[in-house]
């Protein structure tokens, strides 16, 4: 795919696995843009538009706000300008911003892990009286 490849919603639901409705939430709260529109009005996207939904889709299961989702986008759009890039102090507030959204995504993480193996050892838990219980069962 290049980067000037335009691509129709439909098929950018298909590349991102997110639904039309959540690619149009997406549009109206900010957090994307389509790269153009066709002669009848379609939304038009491009791979970097594509990228920056998987960015987001990527941030969902964190729990990241709307917000929170902007802000992070908007630091690394600005980080990644190439007309008129941040500089010395600016660039060293966005890093730190950055750094700390990293800091809070390692945490999410963390504690994701923690409850996937919660809920791993839950469910072995239930196996285990299945096996249990087919094994009296076999036995009356």
């Amino acid at each position: 795919m290049t980067e000037h490849r335009q691509m129709q919603i439909g098929q950018v639901a298909e590349r991102t696995g997110l639904s039309l409705r959540t690619i149009r939430h997406y549009e109206e709260v900010g957090l994307v843009v389509p790269s153009a529109r066709s002669k009848g009005g379609f939304r038009l996207y491009t791979a970097a538009d594509v990228d920056r939904l998987m960015v987001i889709r990527r941030m969902k299961p964190l729990d990241f706000s709307l917000d929170e989702m902007r802000d992070l986008l908007e630091i690394t759009d600005r980080l990644a300008a190439s007309e008129d890039p941040p500089t010395g102090e600016e660039r060293e507030l966005l890093r730190e911003r950055l750094d700390s959204y990293r800091k809070v995504a390692d945490a999410r993480c963390e504690t994701l892990r923690a409850r996937l193996a919660m809920a791993e050892d839950f469910a072995a838990t239930l196996q285990q009286r299945l096996a249990n219980e087919s094994g009296s069962l076999t036995q009356r």
